[in-house]
């Protein structure tokens, strides 16, 4: 009984697939078969005990699915919406996975995409898409998360190099990642720019954050970056104020809109599959009239979080997607999938608080999500602002 929990029942009441390319259709079952045969039968123990599943990120390697769509140096084709089903597919099956891809492909190599010199590309890029090199994006600091904006650390120019200080934290990959691109005010100017640190550079330390009850499995770090000297050479040349960060915030919070579809989708799932084999009062739950009203208007959510990112990645295709439209996006994927993952939890009883039956686990994770890449109340006030022509940040 419940031996197949948490596997892919294909949820696509819409037909979404019939949309789908043939290469990006061959994504989706290539992750989600990842998902199913290696992720599931293991993550729960990983999860448990906050521990780094590195068997999971070489397999991962091994599936060619690591660019995030950058074009060239090593990374494979992926269109905007293959990109966002593989999102969608890990983080139905764990979303420390998910989050540890987000990082290393959306928000590292995509910095460096973005941002940096061909030689840094050259440098980076092909490994990174290997996983033979990890990535981590230092912006958020212990004073500064809605606010990046007023960023602390700083960046002095002495000749040919740079000395960085200051602090970071909920840095995800910190404590592994070879380069870190590490967001800092250059005093001279005042204007954010971007560096490539080394793990090993002096002066760079990096401490796990314990103690989480979410996304247990990815480890974020605080780091203290004192007198850190780092070459001209690794300065990210074309990111030359906090606008140009915001390039690469922009793609990665489309990404978190996946990503919830995603949680959302495995908790619907589950949900479905538990009460058809669960009996209560001699019959199974799905014959209560109100298990399946809830039944229907979970799905009802998780089909409209799908058309969301269905038309997030057209508009990606067309070059047509904004800071704004990424944002209401994020908010309200991350806030159905709460709702979503709630109600899953409430039907499976007391069973929906073991970690066997899976969402117990994307409850947890989702308060991550619904948090990072922006909290439900920036992205409203970024969406508020282009409809309203008023800031009210502050």
């Amino acid at each position: 009984m419940f031996d197949n929990l948490g596997r892919s029942r294909g949820t696509d009441y819409f037909k979404i697939a019939d949309q789908l390319t043939p290469t990006e259709r061959n994504y989706l079952d290539r992750t989600r078969r990842f998902v199913d045969d290696e992720v599931l039968p293991v993550i729960n123990d990983y999860w448990e005990r906050a521990e780094f599943p590195r068997p999971l990120i070489d397999k991962l390697a091994e599936l060619g699915i690591v660019g995030d769509g950058i074009a060239g140096y090593g990374c494979p084709e992926l269109s905007p919406i293959a990109n966002g089903l593989i999102s969608m597919e890990l983080n139905r099956g764990d979303g420390s996975l998910g989050t540890f891809l987000g990082v290393q492909a959306g928000l590292a190599m995509q910095s460096i995409a973005k941002l940096g010199s061909e030689q840094q590309k050259q440098r980076w890029l092909p490994a990174m898409a290997r996983l033979e090199k990890i990535g981590a994006f230092a912006l958020t600091e212990p004073d500064h998360g809605s606010d990046s904006v007023a960023l602390e650390t700083s960046a002095r120019r002495d000749g040919d190099s740079w000395t960085i200080n200051g602090e970071k934290k909920w840095i995800g990959n910190g404590t592994i990642a070879d380069v870190i691109v590490v967001w800092a005010r250059d005093v001279a100017d005042g204007q954010v720019k971007g560096f490539l640190v080394e793990r090993d550079t002096r002066g760079y330390d990096a401490r796990r954050i314990d103690g989480k009850g979410s996304l247990r499995s990815v480890w974020q770090a605080q780091i203290t970056l004192t007198d850190v000297r780092v070459p001209e050479a690794d300065r990210l040349p074309y990111a030359n104020s906090f606008k140009d960060t915001g390039r690469v915030l922009a793609g990665t919070r489309a990404g978190v809109a996946w990503a919830a579809l995603g949680h959302a989708t495995a908790a619907y799932e589950v949900a479905v599959a538990y009460c058809t084999e669960r009996r209560q009062f001699g019959k199974p739950l799905v014959s209560f009239q109100i298990v399946q009203d809830r039944l229907v208007k979970m799905l009802a959510e998780v089909c409209s979080m799908q058309l969301y990112c269905l038309r997030l990645g057209r508009l990606e295709e067309e070059g047509a997607l904004t800071d704004t439209i990424a944002a209401i996006a994020k908010m309200n994927n991350t806030s159905k999938a709460r709702q979503v993952i709630a109600e899953a939890r409430d039907l499976l009883g007391g069973n929906g608080i073991l970690l066997d039956f899976h969402v117990m686990r994307h409850l947890a994770d989702m308060e991550a999500l619904h948090t990072y890449e922006g909290t439900e109340t920036i992205q409203t006030l970024i969406v508020g602002r282009s409809i309203t022509g008023v800031g009210a940040f502050a």
